[in-house]
């Protein structure tokens, strides 16, 4: 539940090196990574004392944390006001100012996470990450750190954050702390949980069916007074049905 803290660390990083300094935006999206991975990596040490739902707990903290961070450190984030400004990337020649350009970069970076992701996934490291998912107890009988290997993986996904949150910046131009919030993370884990537990391709589906059927849904054609309310209901119906019929998402392999 860590997820937006770690994505608007990289989102603020890299706005504010574009803002306020000369780095580019590959210099600040880089320094956001390391920022990230630092912060990930100390606060995943005191994360690693808790378990079940008091881990989930200081997760949530720390969300709130680095969301009134952001809010009231006004000097640097500019608060509520939020940070406009924010230039496009250009590489060798390249202006990604068009929207057309700036999909091609978007994409080229998840591929880039979708590879680095399968890559843990399949190697020896993933599948203890697996038995650790499987029955913690028994993996560290036969002499595993736990900790040590969810730390990492922790610190992993801290990082791939933070390029989110960059490249969200530089396509929005314009941040404030309102995009980060606790609710964000959970938004985050919504996708993940539907699009299917233990599945790489089903955290892609996750985020094409949550993020388009909202869109969809404006083309229903309900009553225009009450059509945003009717869109939310029809949204949460359907989130509750997956809930109970597909637990394990729409193309999981683990049930939670």
């Amino acid at each position: 539940m860590t997820h937006a803290a770690f994505y608007g660390i990289g989102a603020y990083t890299t706005a504010i090196l574009l803002t306020k300094s000369g780095v580019g935006f590959f210099g600040a999206l880089v320094l956001g990574i390391a920022i990230a991975t630092a912060v990930s990596l100390l606060i995943g040490v005191v994360l690693s004392r808790f378990k079940g739902d008091y881990y989930a707990l200081g997760t949530l903290g720390f969300n709130t944390i680095v969301f009134g961070a952001f809010l009231n450190w006004k000097n640097l984030t500019q608060g509520s006001l939020g940070i406009p400004g924010i230039s496009r990337p250009e590489l060798f020649g390249i202006n990604f100012t068009n929207n057309f350009n700036f999909l091609i970069l978007a994409l080229i970076f998840l591929i880039l996470a979708y590879s680095v992701a399968r890559f843990v996934a399949n190697s020896p490291f993933g599948r203890v990450l697996k038995a650790i998912r499987e029955d913690e107890t028994v993996i560290s009988v036969f002499g595993y750190d736990t900790l040590h290997y969810k730390l990492v993986v922790f610190v992993i996904s801290a990082a791939m954050a933070a390029v989110a949150g960059s490249l969200f910046a530089s396509y929005i131009t314009f941040i404030d702390p309102s995009g980060f919030r606790v609710a964000e993370s959970m938004f985050i884990l919504a996708i993940i949980i539907l699009g299917g537990l233990a599945n790489l391709r089903g955290s892609l589906l996750g985020a094409f069916f949550l993020i388009l059927l909202p869109e969809v849904m404006r083309f229903v054609g309900f009553p225009s007074d009450i059509e945003a309310q009717m869109r939310q209901v029809v949204y949460g119906v359907i989130l509750i049905l997956l809930m109970l019929y597909r637990p394990q998402g729409l193309i999981g392999e683990y049930k939670l």
